[in-house]
């Protein structure tokens, strides 16, 4: 009896392009003072054992502040901030790695759990941390003296990569060591972003305290390249910090950085192992992004239109005609997948060219993709001196009327494509003039 599509097993079928292309990845994860207190690291923590049982190599970096920030007010010590960064002489530096030390003695218990019936059931976990980070003091900033405040110097990258290499994850904390003896405080980001650049991680993931970044109107970002303008996200001053480091990532070189909610217990397998994602995604270049298609490209598309073929809405390929064709696809993509074709034919001649295969995946229809690629080819036949586009149509003659195409008659289409009309299928011809604003 075939699984249904929504059950569970077919959840894991569809997972598993993204576990073999996660596997010995590395990973750097972020985990901000604010998610230890809100009680929601036990659960963080099942999900990073269950990405070290996928054999993803991690990096977890976490961070103190909160906690830093309750033990100087209990004491009644002053402690002040500079650029967001905190200010810290020898009076307040011992109580900081008395945090810290607690802290890291935390995770370490939580990643040793193994009971029966619990998430980490025979994980055995190995989590190993150590002077990894060297470290240089800041000095004076705008005439402010940071005394043991430091940003990283270097990241012991070696040493890290034999303990990820053995099947161990590495916790590192926000301080800092100087060949002379000293620690610094150092501020979470500057860890993260060094770590994730040097040890060349394939994603940074940070954890906040909302799904992601949100836009003015209060709508999830689902992905952000960093040459976009500055999103703003009025009165939310965490959004922007870690949109910040994210973007910083991305800048030095880490190829993907992800912002997601470590309040929903979903939101990090959701982001790593589904399409669409569950936060925001950061990166160098757009994560969908339209292109030419490839010889690459021709399994990708043909699972694309196959199903619309079948059911005689488009009329059926064979893999050999379209591997003769697929240069004249383009495509957009989707994180690595295929989800919209559509392909230009020229007949120079008559100064007009067919406009075919236009297809959206069913997950992506009605999100206005099929007509951007049908923009683009009106651009392209327009490049190429070409004065109207046609389409063949059985199923979508409204669509094609609402985007400008009148119909005519198949007279009327070029000589050698009217002897290739299929009299059985009796599509309905549709023209559109081209505009030089098109």
């Amino acid at each position: 009896m075939s699984q249904p599509q929504n059950s569970p097993i077919s959840w894991f079928r569809n997972t598993a392009p993204y576990i073999n292309r996660h596997r010995g990845s590395t990973f750097v994860i972020v985990i901000p003072g604010a998610v230890q207190e809100s009680g929601a690291l036990p659960r963080v923590l099942y999900d990073v054992a269950l990405l070290n049982s996928l054999g993803v190599r991690l990096v977890l970096v976490f961070g103190s502040r909160p906690q830093i920030d309750r033990r100087l007010k209990e004491l009644d010590i002053d402690s002040s901030l500079h650029r967001g960064q905190r200010i810290t002489d020898s009076n307040i530096l011992p109580h900081i790695l008395q945090v810290i030390g607690a802290q890291r003695i935390e995770l370490e218990a939580l990643l040793s759990l193994s009971l029966p019936n619990s998430p980490m059931q025979d994980a055995r976990l190995r989590a190993a941390s150590g002077n990894f980070v060297m470290a240089q003091p800041i000095g004076v900033v705008d005439g402010i003296d940071h005394h043991l405040t430091g940003r990283v110097r270097r990241v012991d990258v070696e040493g890290m990569a034999s303990l990820l290499n053995s099947g161990s994850l590495v916790l590192l904390s926000s301080i800092g060591y100087s060949p002379t003896g000293e620690a610094f405080n150092l501020s979470l980001g500057d860890v993260a972003i060094s770590t994730a650049r040097d040890l060349q991680a394939d994603k940074l993931i940070i954890l906040g305290s909302t799904a992601g970044v949100h836009d003015s109107n209060g709508t999830l970002i689902k992905q952000y390249a960093v040459d976009q303008q500055a999103i703003a996200t009025p009165g939310n001053e965490e959004e922007a910090r870690l949109l910040r480091i994210a973007c910083d990532a991305c800048v030095a070189g880490v190829p993907r950085s992800h912002i997601v909610s470590s309040q929903d217990p979903d939101a990090l397998l959701g982001e790593l192992f589904t399409t669409d994602g569950s936060g925001t995604l950061v990166t160098n270049r757009p994560y969908e992004q339209s292109r030419w298609a490839s010889i690459q490209d021709v399994g990708g598309v043909l699972d694309l239109i196959t199903p619309l073929e079948e059911s005689g809405v488009l009329l059926k390929r064979s893999r050999d005609l379209l591997e003769a064709e697929i240069g004249r696809f383009r495509i957009l993509e989707r994180d690595g997948r295929i989800i919209a074709c559509a392909a230009l034919y020229p007949f120079a001649e008559q100064h007009s060219a067919e406009l075919a295969c236009i297809v959206s995946h069913p997950h992506y229809r009605g999100e206005q993709r099929a007509r951007r690629l049908l923009q683009e080819l009106e651009r392209e036949a327009l490049s190429q001196g070409l004065r109207e586009v046609f389409v063949l149509t059985t199923q979508t003659a409204h669509w094609f009327l609402e985007q400008g195409f009148q119909e005519d008659s198949r007279d009327k289409l070029p000589p050698s494509r009217q002897a290739l009309y299929n009299l059985q299928r009796n599509s309905k011809v549709f023209f559109k003039a081209l505009k030089l604003d098109a």
